[in-house]
C-alpha cells in the first residue's frame, strides 16, 4: 500500500469508516495463506506448490478460489476444500472454493520449490519415465516395481544402485 493510501486508511478509520484493504493486498494475503496448506496426500508441498491454485477472486462479498484437481475423481477433493475454506475463514467472508478442469493440471505446475521438497522426501518428482532417477542417489538404474502407488498419481519405483524403493510423481 502507497504512503497516501496509507494515509487514508488511517482517516477512514479515525472518522469511523470502514477499512478495506485493496483487493489486490487481500489477494496476495490470500494466496500466501494458501501457500501454507498442505496436500493430503503429499503433505510435505502445498497445494500451492503442486499448482492446484488456478484463480483468486475477491470482493466485498466473496473469496473465491478456482482449484485444479490433480487427477479426475481424485480422493482428495473434499479435504482439500474444505481445509482452504477453514483456512481462510478468518477473513471473515464467506469463501467459494471452486473446481475446475480448464485447464487442465499438468505436473508442469508444481513449482521448483515443490519439486525440490518431493526429492527431499524421498518421492522422485514427475519427469519423463526414462529420465526419472533415484531421489536418495540420483542413480538412474531403476526399475518400476508397480504402475499404480498408494494413489492414482504415484508409481512405485526399485533403486539397484542404493537399493531403496521409493515413490514417484507420474508426469501428466
Amino acid at each position: 500500500m502507497s504512503e497516501a493510501g496509507l494515509q487514508t486508511a488511517i482517516a477512514r478509520a479515525r472518522s469511523g469508516m470502514a477499512v478495506d484493504p485493496p483487493s489486490s493486498d487481500v489477494v496476495a494475503h490470500v494466496r500466501e495463506v494458501l501457500a501454507t496448506i498442505p496436500d493430503p496426500e503429499l503433505p510435505v508441498l502445498s497445494i500451492a506448490d503442486l499448482g492446484m491454485i488456478h484463480r483468486v477472486d475477491v470482493d466485498a462479498e466473496a473469496i473465491r478460489v478456482t482449484i485444479l484437481p490433480t487427477f479426475i475423481g481424485c480422493p482428495a477433493l473434499e479435504v482439500i476444500r474444505a481445509s482452504i475454506e477453514e483456512a481462510l475463514a478468518t477473513f471473515n467472508r464467506p469463501v467459494m472454493v471452486l473446481t475446475s478442469f480448464e485447464p487442465p493440471w499438468t505436473s508442469d505446475r508444481i513449482t521448483p520449490d515443490g519439486r525440490a521438497s518431493l526429492a527431499a522426501a524421498g518421492i522422485a518428482p514427475p519427469d519423463d519415465p526414462a529420465d526419472i532417477r533415484c531421489p536418495y542417489c540420483a542413480s538412474a538404474q531403476i526399475v518400476m516395481d508397480r504402475v499404480f502407488g498408494p494413489t492414482q498419481c504415484r508409481s512405485l519405483f526399485y533403486c539397484r544402485g542404493c537399493r531403496q524403493p521409493f515413490e514417484g510423481l507420474k508426469r501428466v
